[in-house]
């Protein structure tokens, strides 16, 4: 799987939720080895998009479509200033990737001291997160080659994600969370409070 993360700031929020749905509707379903995506605004303008295709050649071929072009002429508009475009070929779900019915959605970001370990923290079952933290749906993780990740989580509701935050999990678990959080630097997270979604097979309820 291949992740574009798409950032910026937003000088026209509804523009570009509508445009983001008009893409879904009319250039979705002919874009090669598109999967789906997580968008949102934050609450200073913000915007985030986490996009999955099957490969970085399905993404790069869809990029250079002109009807990809035209489109994106026209998004380009809701923009102040530049936005970055982060393209990684090391992507992963987990959770099998969260639900477009989350109600709220955090992204982090940073840089991982050691990349290997976290990828492997993160690929482990995790029967045991999901009843401790039931209001975790699934998410997704992309890092690039110098180590700069962006990982999505999604939840059911910002109210039961916050709750979550301060119940107290099992001594075993929080021990092995924070080890593993421990490599992660840089952090920032950003809330998408009003997150949309989008995905090829409609009703596959993934995020």
């Amino acid at each position: 799987m291949f992740i574009q993360v798409i950032q910026g700031r937003c000088r026209d929020a509804d523009r570009l939720h509508q445009l983001s749905d008009e893409w879904r509707d009319t250039l979705g379903s002919s874009a090669a080895g598109w999967l789906g995506g997580t968008y949102g605004v934050t609450d200073d303008g913000q915007f985030v998009a986490v996009v999955r295709f099957e490969s970085r050649e399905a993404a790069m071929q869809n990029s250079t479509r002109p009807e990809q072009g035209a489109w994106w002429s026209k998004m380009q508009e809701c923009f102040e200033g530049e936005v970055t475009f982060h393209d990684c070929d090391d992507a992963m779900l987990f959770l099998g990737g969260g639900s477009d019915d989350a109600g709220f959605v955090q992204v982090i970001q940073g840089r991982l001291s050691d990349a290997d370990r976290f990828r492997r923290f993160m690929s482990q079952p995790m029967d045991a997160l999901h009843e401790a933290r039931p209001e975790i749906l699934g998410g997704t993780i992309a890092i690039e080659p110098d180590g700069t990740f962006t990982e999505t989580i999604a939840f059911t509701s910002e109210e039961a994600a916050r709750k979550g935050e301060s119940t107290a999990m099992p001594e075993d678990m929080r021990a092995q969370v924070e080890e593993e959080f421990s490599v992660m630097q840089d952090v920032t997270y950003l809330d998408l409070r009003h997150p949309w979604f989008s995905s090829r097979a409609a009703g596959a309820g993934r995020a």
